[in-house]
């Protein structure tokens, strides 16, 4: 399927309005533009946007639907914080809180925001120093980042409290698992993604540590 019927196709799956559309139009013409200076994504994958990065993150929206405060560690290209603020920019009180600690990744994340209108709000800050300051998110979530032992070591400030952690994983999601859970005791469950058979998203509800 060419990148335009993908496109056509999830934008009708998903019920996206025509202003959201246009707004996520525009991220898609910064992140190819921006690519040619900085490399915010596989090149790859320019081909395939819609489905590898834009449906990728949209997903996320079913599996925490009334949440409406959002934490995305290290961002880099806004996948998926920014493109669930395009997405969301319309729900009163939505709002996306975006880490990344690369300057240069910064200023694409500040200036699509901008120009999107996205309810988003860009942290220059290192994910250890950024935390602390967002208990009580709704949602906290990354992609194609760290390990899951990692992601849970970063948000147990927020897992520990009723945050809930969506981080979609690829094929090697129950080796991640097996080794998490020599760290940590978790309750979570495994949604299929919808962009990739292998692939999953751990949704995860409580955690606390193994020697606790």
């Amino acid at each position: 399927m060419s990148d335009k019927a993908a496109r056509q196709r999830l934008l009708a799956e998903m019920n996206v309005s025509r202003e959201t559309t246009e707004r996520l139009d525009l991220y898609v013409e910064q992140l190819r533009r921006w690519q040619a200076i900085q490399n915010l994504v596989g090149p790859a994958t320019l081909s395939e946007v819609w489905t590898r990065h834009i449906a990728d993150a949209l997903q996320l929206r079913a599996l925490a639907p009334d949440a409406k405060s959002w934490l995305d560690l290290g961002s880099g290209a806004g996948i998926p914080g920014l493109i669930l603020a395009i997405a969301g920019h319309d729900r009163p009180g939505f709002h996306v809180d975006l880490i990344e600690s690369n300057s240069r990744k910064c200023a694409f994340l500040t200036e699509t925001a901008r120009l999107t209108k996205a309810p988003a709000r860009v942290h220059a800050v290192r994910i250890e120093d950024a935390i602390a300051a967002h208990v009580g998110a709704d949602v906290v979530c990354a992609r194609a980042l760290a390990p899951l032992h990692q992601l849970l070591t970063w948000a147990e400030p927020l897992l520990t409290t009723g945050t809930i952690g969506l981080f979609p994983k690829g094929r090697d999601v129950q080796s991640e698992l097996t080794d998490a859970a020599q760290r940590w005791r978790f309750v979570y469950d495994l949604v299929p993604s919808r962009t990739e058979s292998e692939a999953r998203i751990v949704r995860v509800t409580a955690l606390s540590r193994v020697d606790s």
